[in-house]
C-alpha cells in the first residue's frame, strides 16, 4: 500500500487539476440554471464544497511530487504536451475564486484564490511558452488544443478579477485593472496565435492520438471563458463610456463558439470511429469548455435579452452534467484500481 502511494505521487499528472476547473464550472452553471430547475441550487452548493475539498486533496501529491520526485516533475514541465497541464492548478484556483464569489458569496476567500491563482497563471503563461520557444524539441505531433490551457488561464483572470476593481482605490485599483486587462489581452492573442497552429495540424497532419482526442473540446474553452471575461471587464471599467461595441463583439465571439461546438461533436464521433476514445485524464477536457460556454450563453442572453441563447446554454449545461458525471465516475474508478498512477 505504501509503495502504491509513492507510485501515485511519482506519477501524479499535472492534468489532475483540470478536474477542479471542470467541477468548479459545474457549480457556477448549476446556480445559473437553477432558475429553470430549482433543485440545481443544491447541486451548485454540493459541487462547490466538493471542489474546495478536491483542490486541497490534490494539492498534497502535487507538492510532494516536487519535493520527492523533482526530476519527474521537471520532466513534465519540459514536455511539449504535459507542460501545458501545469497551468490547470493556477486556472483551477481562479475558477475556485469564481466559485467563492458566485456560489459561496465569500469575497475574501475569492480574493485570496484570485490573487494567488493570477500570479501562478502569469508564471505558467510565460514559462510554458518560453520552454517551447527556446528549443527545437517541438514536433508537429505535439501540437494539440492542450496548448490552449495557459492562454485560458490568462483569459479568465478578469472573470473574478473584475469583481475586485471597486474594492480598492488609488494605485492598488489601477494594479487590479492592469492585471485584468493584461490577462484578457495576453490570453486572447495567445489563443489566436495557437489556434492558427492547431488549425494547421488539424488540416495537414494525421488525427490526434486517442489519449488527446478529447482536447478537441478545448477550442471552446477560450471562447466561452473569453466571452465571460470580456463582459465582466467592460462592465467593471467606468472609463469605457460606450460599452455596446465591446458587448456586440462578445456576442460575435460567442457565435464563433456555436461553430466550434458543432465541429467538436462531429470530430468526437470521427475520433471514436478512427482512433477510439479510451478513458484518460484528458476526458476532463470535455467539462470546463462546455461549462464555460454554457455560462457565457447565460450571461450573453441576460445582456441582450435573447432567451434562445439561454436555452442553448441550458442544453449545453445538460451535456456538461452528463460528461462531468461520467468523467468523475471513470476518474474515481481508475484511481481506486490504480490505473491512473501506473508507470
Amino acid at each position: 500500500m505504501a509503495k502504491s502511494r509513492w507510485l501515485f505521487i511519482r506519477n501524479f499528472s499535472p492534468a489532475w487539476f483540470a478536474s477542479v476547473m471542470g467541477t468548479g464550472i459545474v457549480a457556477v452553471t448549476s446556480l445559473f440554471y437553477s432558475q429553470y430547475l430549482p433543485f440545481l441550487k443544491a447541486l451548485a452548493y454540493f459541487t462547490f464544497y466538493l471542489n474546495v475539498a478536491l483542490f486541497f486533496v490534490l494539492l498534497v501529491p502535487w507538492i510532494l511530487r516536487w519535493i520527492f520526485f523533482r526530476e519527474e516533475a521537471l520532466a513534465d514541465l519540459e514536455h511539449p504536451v504535459n507542460s501545458n497541464f501545469y497551468a490547470t492548478i493556477s486556472a483551477g484556483m481562479i475558477v475556485l475564486a469564481v466559485d467563492f464569489i458566485v456560489v459561496g458569496r465569500n469575497m475574501t476567500a475569492g480574493e485570496v484564490f484570485w490573487l494567488i491563482g493570477t500570479i501562478a497563471t502569469i508564471f505558467f503563461g510565460v514559462v510554458t511558452p518560453y520552454i517551447m520557444f527556446r528549443g527545437g524539441h517541438i514536433k508537429i505531433d505535439h501540437i494539440s488544443p492542450a496548448w490552449f490551457i495557459p492562454p485560458i488561464g490568462l483569459i479568465i483572470i478578469p472573470v473574478p478579477g473584475s469583481f475586485f476593481v471597486n474594492r480598492f482605490s488609488g494605485i492598488l485599483r489601477e494594479f487590479v485593472i492592469a492585471l485584468n486587462y493584461f490577462g484578457w489581452g495576453a490570453g486572447f492573442f495567445l489563443y489566436i496565435a495557437l489556434f492558427t497552429i492547431a488549425m494547421y495540424r488539424f488540416i495537414l497532419h494525421h488525427p490526434l492520438p486517442s489519449i488527446l482526442a478529447p482536447t478537441i473540446w478545448m477550442n471552446i474553452g477560450p471562447i466561452g471563458a473569453g466571452t465571460i471575461a470580456l463582459v465582466n471587464l467592460i462592465k467593471s471599467s467606468p472609463f469605457i463610456t460606450v460599452k455596446e461595441p465591446f458587448l456586440v463583439f462578445a456576442l460575435m465571439f460567442w457565435g464563433f463558439g456555436i461553430w466550434w461546438f458543432i465541429m467538436a461533436i462531429m470530430m468526437t464521433f470521427y475520433y471514436i470511429k478512427r482512433v477510439g476514445l479510451p478513458y484518460a485524464m484528458s476526458w476532463w477536457a470535455f467539462t470546463f469548455p462546455l461549462g464555460a460556454y454554457s455560462a457565457a450563453s447565460h450571461i450573453v442572453s441576460e445582456i441582450f435579452g435573447f432567451k434562445l441563447i439561454d436555452y442553448i446554454g441550458f442544453a449545453v449545461y445538460i451535456l456538461l452534467l452528463i460528461t462531468w458525471t461520467i468523467t468523475f465516475a471513470k476518474t474515481l474508478e481508475n484511481t481506486l484500481n490504480g490505473t491512473l498512477f501506473r508507470g
